[in-house]
């Protein structure tokens, strides 16, 4: 089996609870480019949640990632095809696929191995997506301590790959003729109790409690309790998204 980093079998459960959803839009575009819906394969799922909307559009998805934690705590519809295999190294037919999706992970593959089994499982006219979301936003007083807690308490602890979605995948390498796409954002009703459960889903969160053995998130718990006011009190939370899309 191909190597890779698995940076997230760990908090898998919290993985799952707590990562933002996506917008239904963004799989109705994704759906509507492509000529046939016969497969759709999800690279890297993850909790499986976009799976679980290709699964609306496409007669079977196959949601595959390396982790099998990852896949013991996924969840999608009846025809959706879990499976446990690198992306580099995908248990697919030849021109068989006709929708590949690749959400939060694309920055984590080798990138020549993973285009190679691109083009062997897709179809003439298949269309790649890969996307990656940017920090949240709640408000200027929340946003300050987090943008905080995210450059200057884990700086260091974040993989090098994370910059590619620093800079908006805009220099990810990508060799496909490219598809102009709408801008899509998520937003979500959270309270406090959601936020911190996804601060803790980071790689650089569970990267500082490995080796420091403490909790980063205590030292900017009172301070963003204060700044989000009522403690269960729902704010929106808005994610941009950075999108490619590509034709084969």
């Amino acid at each position: 089996m191909v190597d890779f980093k698995d940076l997230f079998s760990r908090q898998s459960k919290e993985y799952a609870a707590s990562r933002p959803t996506y917008p239904k839009a963004l799989f109705e575009f994704l759906a509507g480019l492509v000529e046939h819906r016969e497969l759709a394969w999800d690279c890297a799922t993850g909790n499986g949640q976009a799976a679980a909307f290709l699964a609306g559009y496409f007669d079977s998805v196959v949601a595959s990632d390396a982790s099998k934690k990852q896949i013991e705590n996924a969840r999608a519809g009846p025809n959706v095809r879990f499976a446990v295999f690198p992306a580099e190294k995908p248990d697919l037919a030849d021109a068989s696929v006709d929708l590949i999706t690749v959400a939060v992970a694309l920055h984590w593959f080798r990138f020549d191995d993973f285009y190679r089994e691109v083009r062997r499982v897709a179809k003439k006219g298949t269309v790649i997506a890969a996307w990656a979301y940017g920090l949240h936003s709640v408000s200027p007083e929340v946003d300050r301590i987090t943008q905080t807690f995210y450059r200057d308490v884990l700086g260091r602890y974040w993989p090098a790959e994370v910059r590619y979605v620093e800079n908006r995948y805009k220099d990810i390498p990508f060799p496909f003729p490219q598809i102009k796409a709408p801008n899509f954002q998520i937003e979500l009703e959270w309270d406090i109790h959601n936020l911190i459960g996804y601060l803790y889903s980071w790689s650089g969160t569970q990267k500082y409690i490995e080796e420091n053995k403490s909790d980063p998130l205590e030292m900017i718990y009172p301070e963003l309790e204060a700044a989000w006011g009522k403690e269960h009190a729902k704010r929106k939370v808005v994610w941009p998204i950075y999108l490619k899309v590509g034709r084969l």
